[in-house]
């Protein structure tokens, strides 16, 4: 009877405990707040991980540890503050959380968030599970600062859950890393793990290292021998000193001769291994080989070292022996060196190809074969290649630099091996200088060789010892003075007077005469379109040609513009410019009673109304009726002529064909109407009133 009433109230105790927890609320819980006519509380609430909840037009708000009724009261006054209807207000805990971090060696750690039934391995589940090498044996949980260890393995290994703690909010679960491991981290699986021994606690631990197939710490185990530890530590290897096995045990190193406990099967010398020892077998150390019949092998073959070279070996025996050249040898340069002192090179990569003339050399004994390492191009040192067979590339290449230089190579071999021109090359003018000779080439042009699919027998010829330069365009229009050193006479073209960046330029041939105007930024609002000279020079004289650039643009006529080739020069003058920059036989001369008298550009069709105009029309003491037009001599008439043009007349009955004619190194002249045949009788008659007046005076007088 008494048993079942403690049985009774322990269940009525357990019941409260359990409904005193419900009912505090705590972080992690999802709460719903019922205001109606509210949208802002139509989603529940979770109390976050430092006790406190964020309520519209409330803010922060810390709930963790009150009651669900208590909770219910203190948000019913803080919401009666901002809202009316608060009389229906009620607060109800929908969900229990358990919000928790998952530190240590875990895939993802962070925090989790887990239903109110959540354990331990949910939440590693979370979290991606244990990485490779964590300690699941030792695994911790820390409850606002006290930690406790527990066995995550053994519940693994049993199911029992009583192993695992019951998780409670802001719980921190840490999974730590197996000593095993080392201090990198890296990506191994069971064997690699095991391969690495199986010893767990340092102190006790028996170390193996050294010639063994897999070194690591074995647990000590009572009873254990030399011998054994090697054979868990997978046995020697081929390279091992078994005769100089060095153990310590306690701080006391001994010497261990496996090789002659194997022989006589005597152990009374063989050490007693302790907890904590340590075993190292070392490498074996071999002896150097001499002899009268020893032939050494040196640098990049598989297996450098001394051989016995019977009399009559060859070459390629001895190179069989050794392994052959590695992928890094250098067979173009291997070497002989004998006892004499002599070196002999050899070319075995020309010789396997049948491109070389000379023997196999022969080897006696005492000699030293060496195959030197294959040069480096990430390497800057240039003492691997010899001044006699490396060629230089430098300029706007890739990879300029010293290569080495074979003879089967071409001039885009040693291009490609460049890395070939950058984008700013200029590679109309690549420039080969050959070595010990002075005389200057022409410029290889491979832009066009490429666009024309040249002949590979037009490229130039190089070798060893020569430079190739592939020199740099102009980058900038604006900045190109700063790059007329780099830029040759022979590929610029030169352009002056009114345009926005006179100077000059980088020219291919294949390029237009408008691509070089443009490039100047074309003409001014100043340019004198209609005379534009362009100097021709083709290394042995020069022809200067005007270009009608204005009747260009009116016509479109591609007849009108020039050829221009690099070398060349585009001179843009200006209007209105002084009368001594035109040669009279390109002009036309109109003098007297107009605005603006001087000398005019004319062209074949222009009129002399044309150039009346141009020259600003005829002044109002113009005597239009006598307008003389002066003609220069001609091929069929040998003297010059004069017209006379009556303007009046011409504008009261407009015919073009009366019209004089007028050509380039013509003068038209408009008189004076003080100049008239009139003018000058009146001007006489007047003369002679006066002179007879001055009679009559006298003689009444």
């Amino acid at each position: 009877m008494n048993k079942l009433i403690v049985f009774l109230i322990a269940i009525f105790i357990n019941i409260y405990a359990c409904a005193e927890d419900v009912s505090t609320l705590r972080p992690g819980d999802v709460l719903k707040l019922n205001l109606p006519g509210e949208i802002e509380f139509a989603d529940t609430f979770q109390i976050k991980r430092d006790g406190s909840m964020f309520l519209p037009e409330i803010g922060q708000v810390g709930l963790a540890g009150m009651t669900l009724e208590k909770a219910s009261s203190y948000l019913k006054k803080l919401l009666g503050e901002e809202y009316r209807a608060i009389g229906d207000f009620s607060l109800q805990l929908v969900e229990r959380r358990l919000p928790i971090r998952v530190l240590g060696f875990v895939k993802s750690p962070g925090l989790i968030d887990l239903p109110a039934d959540g354990n331990i391995q949910m939440a590693l589940q979370e979290a991606g599970g244990p990485s490779a090498g964590a300690q699941l044996d030792r695994m911790q949980i820390n409850r606002q600062g006290t930690v406790n260890a527990f066995d995550y393995k053994r519940y693994l290994d049993t199911g029992d859950f009583s192993i695992l703690p019951k998780l409670q909010p802001l719980d921190v679960i840490f999974v730590p890393a197996s000593p095993l491991i080392g201090n990198v981290q890296m990506e191994f699986d069971a064997a690699t793990l095991s391969a690495s021994g199986d010893g767990s606690e340092a102190a006790t631990a028996v170390k193996v290292f050294g010639e063994v197939l897999k070194p690591g710490v074995f647990s000590y185990k009572s009873g254990n021998t030399v011998v054994d530890m090697l054979m868990r530590a997978g046995g020697v290897t081929r390279y091992a000193g078994v005769e100089h096995i060095r153990v310590i045990n306690q701080g006391v190193p001994q010497l261990f001769d496996l090789k002659h406990y194997l022989d006589t099967g005597d152990a009374e010398n063989m050490p007693v291994i302790t907890a904590g020892s340590t075993l190292f077998v070392p490498i074996q150390e071999e002896e150097i080989k001499t002899g009268l019949r020893t032939v050494y092998v040196m640098g990049e073959v598989f297996k450098p070292g001394a051989y016995e070279a019977a009399t009559g070996t060859a070459f390629f025996d001895i190179l069989a022996n050794a392994g052959g050249p590695t992928r890094f040898a250098e067979t173009r340069q291997v070497r002989i060196i004998r006892t004499t002192g002599k070196v002999d090179a050899f070319d075995l990569q020309a010789y396997t190809e049948g491109l070389a003339v000379t023997n196999v050399p022969k080897i006696s004994p005492g000699d030293a074969i060496f195959v030197p390492e294959k040069t480096d191009m990430n390497e800057k040192s240039w003492l691997k290649i010899s001044p006699n067979r490396a060629i230089r590339v430098i300029g706007a290449v890739i990879k300029p630099g010293r290569y080495e230089w074979g003879d089967e190579m071409s001039f885009l071999d040693i291009l490609a091996h460049a890395g070939g021109p950058t984008q700013d090359a200029d590679i109309s003018q690549i420039k080969v200088l050959k070595n010990g000779r002075k005389t200057r080439e022409k410029p290889f042009d491979l832009a066009a060789f490429i666009s024309d699919g040249g002949d590979f027998s037009l490229l130039p010829e190089v070798g060893a010892g020569d430079t190739i330069i592939v020199p740099e365009k102009p980058r900038d229009v604006i900045d190109n003075k700063a790059r007329w050193l780099r830029q040759s006479q022979e590929s610029s073209i030169y352009v002056f007077g009114q345009v926005g960046q006179p100077g000059r330029y980088a020219f291919d041939n294949k390029l237009h005469f408008l691509d070089i105007l443009s490039a100047a930024d074309g003409p001014t609002q100043y340019a004198d379109i209609h005379t534009v000279k362009v100097t021709h020079r083709n290394g042995y004289s020069t022809k200067v040609s005007t270009v009608d650039l204005g009747l260009y643009f009116e016509t479109g006529d591609e007849s009108l513009l020039p050829l221009v080739r690099a070398g060349d020069t585009i001179y843009i003058p200006q209007r209105d410019k002084v009368w001594l920059d035109k040669k009279k036989e390109q002009t036309v001369r109109i003098i007297g009673a107009v605005d603006k008298p001087g000398r005019y550009t004319f062209s074949e069709e222009m009129t002399v109304l044309d150039l009346l105009a141009e020259a600003g029309g005829p002044t109002e003491n113009a005597h239009l009726e006598k307008i003389m037009v002066v003609n220069i001599s001609t091929a069929s008439a040998n003297e010059n002529q004069s017209q006379v043009f009556d303007l009046e007349a011409f504008v009261e009955r407009p015919d073009f064909n009366t019209l004089p004619l007028v050509r380039t190194g013509d003068t038209v002249f408009v008189p004076d109407i003080s100049n008239s045949n009139w003018n000058v009788f009146i001007s006489n008659v007047k003369d002679m009133v006066s002179i007879a007046s001055l009679v009559v005076i006298a003689g009444g007088i």
